[in-house]
């Protein structure tokens, strides 16, 4: 039986989130762990980094890796445009400690503040897809936003699985 004083699943993921667009798709991240949205800057490279890895760049002193979200997607490639940026977040790497990183977009959205009823759990794709890095769904407007678990977007195993 549940307990009726636990919040629910869409409860716990209520609140504010930067909509950035991959592809034609839009994706929402926790606003709380954002730090910065900047234009797309030099990006340097480094060696034996999988695909979706595009390399770092200097952030007031700060060396930050970036990644390609619409590599790590598996989306087709797109020239950049003029919308086309690099979101700073914050993402638990290991034992907790936050880091930032960056994340290459199409563009920034907007900061959609999602109520709990426009909330649904991740629908099962079948075995063989790994939603592991899908919080849940957002309804919004009549269309949908995928919420994303950084963390599992970034994570060391997530990447390294990418470039397989």
């Amino acid at each position: 039986m549940s307990n009726p004083a636990a919040p629910s699943f869409a409860a716990k993921l209520a609140g504010k989130y930067l909509t950035v667009l991959i592809g034609h798709e839009s994706y929402g991240i926790d606003v709380t762990r954002v730090r910065e949205i900047m234009r797309l800057q030099a990006i340097t490279k480094v060696p034996c980094m999988p695909a979706c890895v595009k390399g770092v760049i200097n952030l007031r002193g700060r060396v930050i890796p970036v990644i390609d979200l619409r590599v790590k997607f598996n989306l087709a490639t797109i020239a950049d445009t003029e919308r086309t940026c690099i979101v700073v977040a914050l993402a638990r790497l290991d034992a907790g400690h936050e880091r930032p990183m960056g994340l290459i977009v199409d563009a920034v959205d907007e900061v959609a503040n999602l109520a709990a009823g426009d909330i649904v759990e991740t629908p099962e794709f079948g075995a063989t897809v790994d939603t592991a890095f899908i919080l849940g769904m957002a309804q919004v407007k009549g269309s949908v936003k995928t919420l994303l678990d950084l963390d599992r977007v970034v994570a060391a195993g997530q990447i390294a699985g990418a470039a397989a």
